[in-house]
């Protein structure tokens, strides 16, 4: 794996932000920039999504890959020949439960709910912008 003291491994994660991360910033402008007006970490909806627009019932979350679990299969073997991986594959389990029940109350209450993985805003943040709007117009020509 990598080569930092337990130490220096327990800094670097105290400094992982909840909120206001680059990938969240850097949608969020991008949004406000084409004219979208939202709210950010909405505590009124489950989850706290990180970028919500009201007026169409839409909660979008921006997911890290590593504590949101993406490709799943491939990290959990890894996680297991790591350090105190109990701890993590217990974790990051758990937060991919949590996201799929937030999803489902969330969906259950007529939310459309849209989640990026990180890299994925950061490369493409255009395109995740394009994923948001296609939803808006679905909404719009629902309520026609």
């Amino acid at each position: 794996m990598d080569n930092l003291t337990r130490d220096q491994r327990r800094k670097n994660m105290q400094h992982i932000k909840a909120k206001d991360t680059s990938i969240e910033v850097k949608l969020r402008k991008a949004l406000w920039k084409k004219g979208y007006r939202y709210r950010k970490n909405y505590n009124k909806l489950p989850g706290k999504p990180d970028i919500v627009l009201t007026k169409y019932k839409i909660a979008v979350f921006c997911d890290s890959e590593f504590f949101h679990g993406k490709d799943w299969e491939v990290l959990k073997p890894r996680l297991e020949k790591g350090d105190n991986s109990e701890y993590w594959v217990s974790k990051i389990a758990r937060n991919r439960e949590r996201d799929d029940e937030i999803n489902k109350k969330l969906l259950f209450e007529d939310w459309t709910v849209i989640r990026f993985w990180g890299k994925d805003i950061a490369k493409n943040v255009d395109e995740c912008v394009g994923v948001i709007e296609e939803a808006i117009w679905d909404i719009k020509l629902q309520q026609e």
